[in-house]
């Protein structure tokens, strides 16, 4: 960690259920313990953070700590991860997924103590059609989800969990078709998660292999199947005990498919929903997808 810091805070007022005038005294009084200079800003609703540019550059800034969740952390670091800065997260969104997978605590004060005393490392991304994602991007099932969630007034685990459970029963398979290397597969499937985090959030780890800087994209294909097999399925790729399979044997014969790879195509001619870090998107027929390696620097735990 650099010797002279300088730090931004950006802090989403409407994140989780933390206090936003808590939160900004203790940022202060932590941020003045170390003898930090910092700068709070709020974050912004069309994730447009260039109005920071000029005091990144001027004022010589270090690092810019996120007190949001996953969405916010995208937005942030994808607007910023040019700059020669390293990133910080203070959890406060509903899933955390990112934080999480970098095992930064979700309680403020322990996470400040992580920014002050801890390490940086680089972090890959994914990019999706020229978007950014800094964790996991979804077509399918768990689009529909975030999109449903996006319109709730009550956030938070249970409301995700309600909100599982309703569109489950419900739940259509989409077609699909993927290019992976020299492979092709034409399936049906519930959902097909690109994951750089093992997580969705809240622990739910979707892709329990996964590295946030092996320079590979964990592909999660759960193909159309007896929604009463598919709980069994989902439980044993959950727990890990779905093995990662080679591209070259790629198959439906296990329900679902574990697989990674560096970049693939999926074609989704019947526009399966879309999310990128659990933020709705707008689909698209066709999907290019690719790891970015080492694309911004994540303060963490120390090993």
């Amino acid at each position: 960690m650099p010797v002279h810091r300088s730090i931004i805070y950006i802090i989403n007022p409407i994140s989780g259920n933390s206090s936003r005038n808590k939160l900004f005294a203790l940022i202060k009084e932590k941020s003045s313990q170390q003898n930090i200079p910092c700068q709070i800003f709020s974050s912004v609703a069309n994730g447009d953070y260039s109005f920071l540019h000029p005091i990144i550059q001027k004022q010589a800034i270090t690092d810019v700590v996120i007190a949001g969740g996953d969405g916010t952390v995208n937005q942030v670091v994808d607007s910023l991860k040019n700059y020669d800065i390293n990133f910080g997260i203070i959890p406060c969104g509903s899933g955390n997924g990112l934080a999480l997978a970098a095992n930064i605590s979700t309680n403020p004060s322990n996470a400040l103590d992580i920014i002050f005393n801890n390490k940086t490392s680089w972090v890959d991304g994914i990019i999706i059609n020229n978007h950014f994602s800094c964790m996991l991007c979804g077509i399918g099932f768990d689009a529909q989800v975030a999109k449903d969630f996006a319109n709730e007034k009550q956030r938070g685990l249970w409301t995700y969990i309600k909100l599982c459970l309703k569109n489950y029963w419900t739940m259509r398979p989409f077609v699909f078709d993927l290019q992976i290397g020299s492979e092709q597969l034409q399936t049906k499937a519930y959902f097909i998660s690109i994951a750089n985090s093992n997580q969705f959030g809240n622990h739910f780890t979707i892709a329990p292999k996964a590295s946030l800087s092996d320079g590979l994209l964990d592909i999660i294909i759960v193909f159309h199947q007896n929604k009463i097999e598919l709980i069994f399925q989902l439980l044993k790729q959950l727990a890990g005990w779905n093995p990662i399979s080679s591209l070259t044997s790629i198959s439906k014969q296990n329900g679902v498919l574990y697989i990674q790879t560096e970049k693939l195509i999926i074609r989704n001619p019947q526009l399966a929903p879309l999310h990128i870090d659990g933020e709705p998107k707008t689909s698209s027929e066709l999907f290019s997808i690719e790891i970015k390696k080492k694309c911004f620097r994540l303060i963490q735990p120390a090993c």
